[in-house]
């Protein structure tokens, strides 16, 4: 079921790093007819703002990019409140969706939702076959949840509400706060601004050693648009309702971090406290199946970290 130019599109999350990019690729592909909410015009996680907002714009389609988000340390001090805030803006986003009619509704996941020890690389079908990662179970919950939650209401009411799963996003509009941020943007501030000071090293969380795979933002929104019109739910196979969204292939935070010294110039040495948490050890996609539908992402690390430190270096 693919999106005419002028239909009506709702974006919920615009402004995130992730919605503000999937905005971006939809005006760039000739889609016009966008419904967008501010938070300050729109609390996602009060239902009858959501309902009033759904029975007056009726919207044909629906990307729910909305949701709390942040690094090991922010999901790890704050479980009540990612798992809280993201089951609210599901339920009541999805439930609206059904409610209003929406042709098709599109859930943005992660891949924290699989095993702490999975199988690599990870398959959809390996989702809820082991313990999760105790620093971010809260979230990883709760994006499980919106998984469910589409696949239940395809099943139960016949509905076409899809998921996609991404690996570790990073670009231009990432978060950069230390004390919330992902790894990649916080260890370009890190060590911008250890070069900006001339500090003789940086001391970074953990071993070092775990393994991440990293998706440019712009690839991913690209994916996003096309799985809202290539990828929809299979009545023939109610667990069919989600996909990984990846690269393939992944490195160590080590390896990472020497990359960013490198596109950040800084010239000191890198130490690892492994007092600290490393998170889960590996966390690869197995992206088959999305690469058997004909998309693969464009965007090398290595230009990626690029564009994303020229941002940084224009903003900051």
């Amino acid at each position: 079921m693919s999106m005419k130019k002028n239909a009506k599109i709702f974006l919920a999350g615009h402004r995130g790093l992730v919605g503000s990019a999937i905005l971006e690729e939809l005006e760039k592909q000739g889609y016009s007819n966008l419904v967008l909410r501010t938070h300050a015009e729109l609390d996602l996680t009060d239902a009858k703002s959501v309902d009033e907002l759904f029975n007056s714009e009726r919207p044909e389609y629906v990307f729910l990019a909305a949701a709390k988000v942040g690094g090991i340390r922010a999901n790890d001090t704050f479980p009540a409140d990612f798992v809280r805030i993201n089951l609210q803006i599901q339920t009541n986003v999805i439930d609206a969706a059904f409610r209003y009619e929406a042709a098709k509704l599109l859930f943005l996941g992660s891949s924290c939702i699989y095993p702490k020890l999975c199988p690599q690389p990870m398959k959809e079908e390996h989702l809820l076959t082991g313990v999760l990662e105790s620093t971010n179970d809260a979230y990883a919950i709760a994006k499980i949840a919106g998984i469910i939650m589409c696949k239940s209401y395809n099943r139960q009411y016949g509905t076409n509400f899809v998921a996609a799963m991404p690996t570790n996003l990073y670009g231009p509009r990432d978060n950069f706060d230390l004390e919330t941020s992902h790894v990649l943007p916080a260890l370009i501030r890190r060590f911008h601004e250890a070069k900006l000071l001339d500090k003789e090293s940086v001391t970074l969380w953990g071993t070092g050693s775990p393994y991440r795979e990293f998706l440019y933002i712009e690839d991913m929104a690209e994916a996003m648009v096309f799985l809202m019109n290539e990828f929809d739910a299979d009545p023939k196979d109610p667990d069919r309702v989600f996909v990984n969204v990846g690269v393939g292939e992944d490195l160590t935070i080590g390896e990472l971090a020497e990359k960013i010294k490198k596109v950040v110039g800084f010239e000191g040495d890198i130490l690892w406290d492994d007092r600290m948490p490393d998170g889960t050890p590996r966390k690869l996609l197995d992206v088959s199946r999305l690469s058997g539908m004909g998309w693969r992402a464009k965007t090398s690390l290595d230009e990626g970290l690029k564009k994303t430190y020229s941002w940084y270096m224009s903003r900051f």
